[in-house]
């Protein structure tokens, strides 16, 4: 539970308070153009020129000066092609552009997870049922315990240290979400355990694939290029995907897993109106503040409760979006969870030593507010 309780509101309130999100949403909609595309273009030539000379400089590796700037903006490249480009097209962001470069159903990005993977792990189960237990598997990818609504067992004493191991190989691990291998350790029996492997054997395939293509290009290929100089450009490489994989989980850590960031039990999806899953998205994500290197560096995730009310809303507009959003929450005594990032970051390790230890598990407070059902088709806000 929030820290900061939210005002109960009434049925005509929460239609109220949905009303006012989808008339801000159209608002958005109606203003998208020129300018937009424009930012989004700019974005994908940053990521290019910054690669191209990332990797340049790697090559003169072997002068110190060179490594740090060929390897700092290796891995700003990176990032901004997973958070501001990769993940905010795939979620069709820019479909109305009609752009085949920027088609949220066949863009691939730079990293081990497929984006086929990501568009269902994410952009369906994720978005749809945020932060509900038992259905986002985004809560701990499997591996951690980060709320008191989690059962507890003794492998969650490892939980700090698995942390980092998660954020080291972010971009792996990642790309092993949708294997969902507890299945597995979980089987009750040993057919059952024999039927989860077949079923991760075969799924696993168009992942290792992936995997390979981004192991081969990283610290085979582009090491290999550089001749006498392949090991400046191989660390080169490690230190990049260590930057991006670093930074993109701090990222989503600080959007899910802060102090003030709630769960959901499983009935609350029952009837679940829009203005409820507007309340539930809300109430399980958070902001943090930060200079505008530092929006476009997250992917405008640095607005994550924005990004969860309006998921396929160009990014770059989730500032001005929030402004009203805060105006709204306020309206309706709901608390709009936003902190400078390094106090968001310090609440969520304090959840992770916290969630380490043994106790019996929470009860999940299902509020009058968010108790519905998920359709099986979500309006427009779903990019699927």
């Amino acid at each position: 539970m929030s820290n900061t309780p939210d005002r109960k509101l009434s049925p005509a309130e929460i239609e109220a308070f949905g009303a006012e999100l989808d008339a801000l949403r159209a608002r958005t909609v109606a203003d998208l153009g020129e300018v937009d595309a424009k930012y989004i273009k700019n974005i994908v030539r940053t990521v290019r020129y910054t690669e191209v000379a990332g990797r340049g400089l790697l090559y003169a590796g072997f002068f110190p000066p060179a490594w740090i700037a060929g390897s700092a903006l290796l891995g700003f490249s990176k990032i901004v092609e997973n958070m501001e480009l990769g993940h905010n097209v795939m979620h069709a962001q820019y479909d109305w552009m009609n752009d085949p470069e920027l088609n949220g159903q066949t863009y691939e990005w730079d990293t081990s997870c497929t984006s086929d993977n990501w568009r269902k792990t994410h952009n369906y189960e994720h978005h749809t049922y945020t932060n509900v237990m038992g259905k986002d598997h985004d809560i701990g990818y499997g591996v951690l315990r980060l709320y008191p609504e989690q059962k507890w067992e003794p492998r969650f004493l490892a939980n700090p240290l698995m942390a980092l191991i998660l954020m080291a190989g972010f971009q792996h691990l990642l790309a092993l979400q949708s294997l969902e291998l507890e299945r597995v350790v979980g089987a009750k029996s040993k057919d059952a355990r024999k039927q989860e492997l077949a079923r991760v054997k075969k799924d696993i395939k168009p992942i290792w694939k992936k995997m390979r293509k981004q192991l081969f290009k990283d610290y085979v290929f582009f090491p290999a290029t550089a001749g006498p100089f392949f090991l400046p450009v191989l660390t080169g490489n490690i230190a990049a995907n260590l930057m991006r994989n670093f930074w993109s989980s701090a990222v989503i850590y600080c959007g899910h897993f802060t102090e003030d960031a709630e769960v959901f039990p499983l009935e609350s999806l029952e009837n679940e109106t829009r203005g409820q899953w507007y309340l539930r998205q809300m109430r399980g994500s958070s902001n943090f503040t930060g200079n505008k290197l530092m929006h476009i560096m997250s992917g405008n995730l640095s607005h994550q409760i924005e990004h969860h009310l309006f998921p396929d809303i160009p990014g770059r507009r989730y500032a001005e979006m929030s402004v009203e959003v805060r105006k709204i929450c306020a309206k309706y005594g709901q608390h709009y969870n936003s902190a400078p990032m390094a106090k968001q970051f310090l609440g969520v390790w304090k959840r992770i030593f916290r969630e380490a230890l043994p106790s019996r598990p929470a009860k999940t407070q299902a509020a009058a507010a968010t108790i519905g059902a998920v359709r099986e088709e979500m309006p427009e806000l779903m990019a699927a």
